[in-house]
């Protein structure tokens, strides 16, 4: 199956981080920083990607604690394809929207910041992005 037909089915069953999420980066949006949910870049399906900034954001669960290898071998390739991977956590989306836009500004309004590592060796029970990643 081509891989926009599943990321056009992966958008049905967002998890209530990814909708919120969507819907943040959808209401603070501008022609140059439009995003994309659910897109195929390569041979994965990044959770948001924004092309005009070469930005892709995946947004992590508790899973990812177990998958740190394969997430950075996935941010390797996103890289190689000239993508800059921000990885966010459930938890700092569903309850620091504005901590969340702040990295996700950075992000686009410096085009050679690379975000930090990904967050899956840290533990999505860690504090939250206030005491961390401000």
């Amino acid at each position: 199956m081509p891989l926009i037909f599943l990321a056009c089915r992966l958008r049905a069953p967002q998890t209530d981080a990814e909708i919120r999420l969507w819907d943040l980066l959808r209401s603070n949006r501008s022609r140059a920083n439009i995003f994309r949910r659910q897109h195929p870049i390569g041979r994965f399906i990044v959770d948001f990607a924004c092309f005009a900034q070469q930005l892709a954001i995946e947004v992590d669960g508790g899973q990812h604690q177990e998958e740190a290898a394969a997430d950075r071998a996935r941010d390797l390739l996103l890289r190689t394809k000239g993508f800059r991977v921000l990885r966010l956590w459930n938890n700092d989306v569903l309850g620091d929207a504005q901590v969340v836009l702040q990295r996700i500004a950075e992000c686009l309004d410096s085009p050679t910041l690379t975000p930090g590592p990904s967050p899956a060796c840290a533990g999505e029970g860690r504090p939250s992005a206030r005491s961390d990643r401000s």
